[in-house]
């Protein structure tokens, strides 16, 4: 039975990761019947610094700048434990009252809200939960599978629409498959317990606008797919008295020059690193200065006060670095929170950060070849692709998987070093307002311009989420 309060309306908000104002046309009938409807309008999203996904998600949830909800990128370096934290999946992380905990605490206690797949997931009081979540066995063994709450919707869910699939979700075979599950694990929410809120995550954008750029032709078979699954999902939520919203959280923009700001640090003198089993390990907690990058926007911590000022001036004579920020700077940029670096670095349009510290391929981490989000020390979008001097990756994959599937320990080590294959980026912020994030839903009463804040995607929410009778004008 169902757990839902009836005072309140029924809202579900889509997350169409990478959709911006250039993708709404020919190759996307159903979103752009959707805008065209007389109720409806586009509004574009200035982001937040950065405009990577936790972020993004974050500030839409709170309306506050990651410098006061304390999610200042996807990753960033710990301080206290000396060592870096990547895509952590705690909402406790997240600082401030989210939209629902508001609704709760003003409007409606009975009020139920839904996280399908958005990040910062786990361990949040939204009513039900479902992350992606893999089981890490003792034997060194990943198994790929959800986390949902309550814990016992986890069988339920995998028994209506199968494993989700995992490798579809993040690395080589990202792609539809991924986005398809979790819409339809959204329409499962729907029927089973009828949320007041449905916070909806689909990912498939992200893919190719990152390996192949947003100009490659493969991104309008991407939108007519992506396309189709929209149509279905708010068809059938409005056919169950849903109000739906169209939401993104940055656009992606063409790049063609990776950032080795830690081989920068490594040439001064500023990187430490361990020799283990021949390979060399970072050391973060030696470093005298340390980069943990992400997407388009580096955080720099400084562990010798000393060279602050020669890192910095290091980093702003870098080839591809728009900006420096440090001190009071950062605090203007709504970045001003223990996680973040000691300074800030943003790159141009065309270019973007890696974590790569090593000078010798042969010397690269062994996580490095893998798809592992968590031990690496920032965003591996080359991860998304299979290592092109691989003669026959196919076979070699199915070989590697075949002997995990007899117990045997694997090291699924495809992917490349090559970071010029990447040819989309994003987290800064573009300066034409079509590569912007954006919003569509019935906001045609709020007057003012086409253009809004991010930290105002909160309030645009709160008046369609909360009691008829307690909404602003």
């Amino acid at each position: 039975m169902s757990k839902r309060s009836n005072q309140s309306p029924r809202v579900a908000v889509l997350n169409i990761v990478g959709l911006t104002p250039r993708h709404i046309g020919v190759d996307t009938p159903f979103i752009s019947e959707f805008l065209a409807r007389d109720e409806n309008e586009l509004v574009h999203v200035t982001p937040t610094l950065p405009a990577v996904t936790s972020s993004m998600q974050a500030t839409f949830l709170t309306g506050r700048v990651p410098g006061d909800h304390g999610i200042v990128a996807n990753m960033w370096y710990d301080r206290n434990y000396a060592e870096h934290r990547c895509w952590k999946q705690s909402n406790h992380l997240v600082q401030g009252r989210k939209i629902w905990e508001q609704i709760r605490d003003d409007f409606d206690p009975e009020y139920t809200c839904a996280k399908v797949f958005w990040w910062n997931n786990m361990y949040s009081s939204a009513d039900y939960q479902v992350t992606p979540r893999p089981i890490y066995c003792a034997n060194g063994k990943k198994v790929f599978d959800i986390q949902t709450w309550p814990m016992e919707l986890r069988t339920r869910l995998r028994r209506k629409l199968g494993k989700f699939p995992f490798p579809a979700f993040w690395g080589p075979n990202a792609g539809i498959d991924s986005t398809r599950w979790i819409a339809k694990s959204a329409m499962w929410f729907e029927d089973k317990f009828s949320p007041n809120l449905n916070l909806v995550y689909l990912p498939h954008l992200d893919y190719n606008l990152q390996r192949l750029g947003p100009n490659s032709p493969v991104i309008s078979e991407d939108l007519v797919a992506l396309d189709d699954v929209v149509a279905d999902l708010v068809k059938h939520l409005e056919k169950r008295g849903v109000e739906v919203i169209l939401l993104s959280e940055y656009g992606i923009t063409s790049v063609d020059r990776p950032i080795h700001l830690n081989r920068l640090f490594r040439e001064k003198g500023w990187i430490s690193w361990r020799n283990e089993l021949r390979r060399e390990v970072l050391d973060p907690g030696n470093c005298k200065a340390l980069a943990i990058p992400d997407h388009q926007l580096c955080h720099i911590y400084v562990n010798d006060p000393a060279i602050r000022t020669e890192v910095a001036e290091a980093v702003q004579a870098t080839e591809g670095v728009a900006a420096v920020y440090s001190g009071d700077q950062i605090k203007e940029i709504g970045l001003d929170h223990e996680r973040s670096g000691d300074i800030v670095a943003v790159s141009k349009e065309d270019s973007w950060f890696t974590y790569y510290y090593w000078k010798n391929d042969r010397k690269a981490p062994d996580y490095a070849r893998c798809v592992d989000i968590h031990r690496k020390p920032g965003y591996d979008p080359v991860e998304l692709f299979v290592d092109p001097r691989i003669r026959f990756p196919k076979l070699k994959i199915a070989g590697k998987l075949l002997r995990k599937m007899l117990g045997f320990r694997i090291l699924m080590d495809v992917i490349p070093l090559d970071a010029s294959l990447v040819k989309g980026s994003h987290g800064t912020i573009p300066r034409d307002v079509k590569d912007h994030p954006v919003l569509i839903g019935k906001f045609s009463k709020r007057g003012g311009s086409s253009t809004i804040e991010a930290t105002e995607v909160y309030d645009l929410l709160l008046q369609r989420c909360a009691s008829p009778n307690d909404k602003a004008d």
